[in-house]
């Protein structure tokens, strides 16, 4: 069993690393592999909804999307990290996650675990919170919560290691989304998973 962490903050070992690694630390000690992968650095473009992913089964753009999505083909679950930029998700974060969730319509999302986690100095944190939770929700995948909304405090990664409460709250998402990960492969052995219909798209136009 694997979990794929996203650091999508620009600094490699900043508050979002602090806090996605404390997640990790604890699934590798409920027996879960864990990788985390920096994107926050990298140049990645937004979506020009070309839809050719759709014909060639990846994103045309040849990059760090495509690296991933190979990636989380084979995780069980995903833990997406952001620091807060006015009230919402790093920017660059939000243009990987917008690819890597639409260029990967073929990997079967269904029931991999999902988690985010979101550090600020301050305040924002809720509101980039549920925008990436959306990633989840809208793709058929259980969301792992926590003790608390998943966020850590802190400018730098000093700070964050402070921040008793948010480090306690990462170590708690991480033994919820290790037992939900376990629960949800004996489940698939015994009972298989849900039934999907075909996807019915309306458009609200006459």
């Amino acid at each position: 069993m694997k979990v794929l962490l996203i650091n999508g903050s620009p600094h490699a070992k900043g508050s979002t690393f602090t806090a996605l690694n404390e997640v990790a630390v604890t699934l590798e000690k409920e027996g879960i592999e864990t990788e985390i992968v920096h994107v926050g650095n990298k140049a990645i473009r937004g979506c020009i909804a070309c839809a050719k992913c759709r014909e060639i089964g990846h994103c045309v753009f040849d990059d760090e999307v495509n690296e991933v999505a190979e990636k989380f083909a084979e995780a069980d679950g995903i833990v997406v990290g952001s620091p807060v930029y006015y009230a919402s998700a790093n920017g660059t974060l939000v243009s990987f996650l917008d690819r890597l969730f639409y260029s990967s319509g073929k990997i079967n999302k269904t029931m991999k675990v999902g988690a985010a986690v979101v550090s600020a100095r301050r305040g924002g944190n809720t509101a980039t919170f549920d925008e990436l939770n959306k990633y989840f929700t809208i793709s058929g995948m259980p969301v792992a919560s926590s003790q608390y909304w998943n966020q850590v405090h802190g400018n730098c990664a000093e700070d964050a290691m402070q921040d008793a409460e948010g480090l306690q709250t990462m170590r708690t998402l991480g033994r919820n989304m290790a037992f939900l990960i376990k629960s949800i492969a004996l489940g698939k052995e015994k009972f298989g998973l849900p039934e999907t219909e075909t996807k019915v798209a309306t458009n609200f136009i006459r």
